[in-house]
């Protein structure tokens, strides 16, 4: 009997709110609801534009970083913080049998080295980073360095000897007026001095200034290695490219947790999480590499660690946290927005339709009931806004993602134009934290339709 009372009781709300809706158009109330929908639309398409631009703007920055040192890094244990690294035997039991980490997509043995670029008018200090063919061809895998790669084509490595070709950036040639097709000689300091005459074959571009463009140059590794008197099978380090989507997102979740202890499973160390994480600030990409990170650093004998992108570019990464800080706290306050207005606009219609809440009420009608007929009208107003919200603002992102029309400076922004990353989670999960949240919020102003007298509310002018 209860259940029959109360169904007829939100039916007879949901009748009501659906008849005011259809009387209120052309009048002071109509003027009301459109500002409430214009105000959830404006805040929806602004929430999803600066997710989905951080998003894109996070990815393109980290795939450039990616591009030159992949996820993750092994080296060799050492005490001084020179660029050029301790050597080591990179074929260790990972690179020989790499079918035991089936989360590792691609391996890269690499070595720097310092220098000088000299023409016949220019002077400028390099780090050459020569590497070898890995698992893979460097210029396939990872792909996305042919995304950098502006002019030209990468090196192509000797049969025998050492490949005697090389990539340098567009900001080097520039500096030093050198192209696609010239000669260039690099000196190596070292006892005796020595230089070696090289061809560049490609030019590439990361605006990543302070950390590539400015003195990076890619060769062989095979040069490092006659140059150092080094084996052929011995480098400076192992770069690894992680395949993401071999990781168990469910399990990296739950060790995301802030139990601040270890966790193991079947023997092997799983993931160590920081007391001060929470389950809010989970991190996909960043809980796979450090699972990958601690899997590997198991793996290996006790000279050498596994070094994650993240910690040796870690102001970079930081300054990308930063950004998504600052487009939570944007987030937030377009709901504190959107909520006050929406109680606002819900107290209005309360106070419009005082004299109904009180025949209503003398009638028979529940507090309940009368609260209903509010909650049902926010309710329509909340599904109206976000569905305009979310064709502007979908609508704002694709037209950025085709014609690239915002432009930034590269030299500040590492990008040229503002980029976007399509996520549908995304784009569900903002839609559900405005409806659920402002819903909640609007059970604030139907509450004074509990004081309400209805004698007092029927003589209410």
């Amino acid at each position: 009997m209860l259940e029959i009372k109360f169904s007829y009781s939100l039916n007879l709300s949901y009748f009501i709110s659906k008849r005011l809706r259809q009387t209120t158009s052309g009048g002071f109330a109509s003027i009301i609801h459109k500002v409430a929908v214009a105000t959830i639309a404006v805040g929806l398409a602004a929430a999803i534009v600066s997710f989905l631009i951080m998003q894109g703007f996070q990815t393109a920055v980290k795939n450039k970083i990616y591009a030159f040192s992949n996820h993750l890094l092994i080296l060799k244990h050492t005490t001084n913080n020179e660029v050029e690294e301790e050597p080591f035997n990179f074929r260790i039991a990972m690179y020989e049998q790499p079918e035991r980490f089936p989360f590792v997509k691609h391996m890269q043995e690499y070595s720097h080295k310092a220098g000088l670029i000299k023409t016949e008018r220019e002077v400028l200090g390099i780090i050459f980073k020569g590497v070898g063919r890995g698992t893979g061809n460097f210029a396939e895998s990872p792909a996305f360095f042919k995304e950098n790669l502006v002019e030209g084509r990468f090196i192509h490595f000797a049969d025998s000897g050492y490949s005697k070709e090389v990539v340098i950036s567009r900001i080097i040639a520039n500096k030093m007026d050198v192209k696609v097709g010239d000669n260039i000689i690099l000196h190596f300091f070292q006892n005796p001095p020595r230089f070696r005459k090289l061809k560049v074959v490609g030019l590439y571009e990361t605006n990543l200034s302070d950390y590539f463009d400015g003195k990076v140059l890619i060769g062989d590794l095979g040069m490092v290695q006659q140059l150092n008197g080094w084996n052929e099978d011995e480098a400076g380090g192992l770069e690894v490219t992680l395949d993401m989507d071999k990781f168990n997102g469910f399990d990296l979740w739950k060790q995301n947790l802030p139990m601040g202890e270890s966790v193991e499973e079947n023997d092997t160390l799983f993931f160590e999480v920081p007391t001060e994480k929470s389950l809010f600030s989970f991190d996909y990409n960043m809980a796979a590499m450090e699972y990958a990170r601690l899997t590997l650093a198991n793996s290996m004998d006790f000279d050498l660690y596994v070094e994650s992108v993240r910690d040796r570019f870690i102001q970079l990464f930081e300054w990308l946290d930063l950004i998504k800080r600052q487009v939570k706290i944007l987030l937030g306050i377009i709901l504190f927005v959107i909520s006050m207005n929406m109680v606002s606009v819900i107290l209005i219609l309360v106070m419009e339709r005082v004299p109904m809440v009180g025949v209503l009420k003398a009638l028979g009608a529940t507090n309940r009931t009368v609260r209903a007929v509010f909650m049902y009208n926010g309710m329509n107003l909340i599904a109206r806004g976000l569905i305009w919200g979310n064709i502007i603002g979908l609508g704002l992102c694709w037209l950025q993602d085709q014609f690239k029309i915002m432009k930034l400076n590269p030299h500040d922004y590492y990008v040229s134009y503002v980029p976007i990353e399509w996520s549908v989670w995304t784009v569900i999960m903002l839609n559900l934290i405005i409806f659920g949240l402002v819903t909640l919020v609007l059970l604030l102003p139907t509450y004074w339709v509990v004081k309400i007298s209805p004698v007092k509310a029927i003589r209410f002018d």
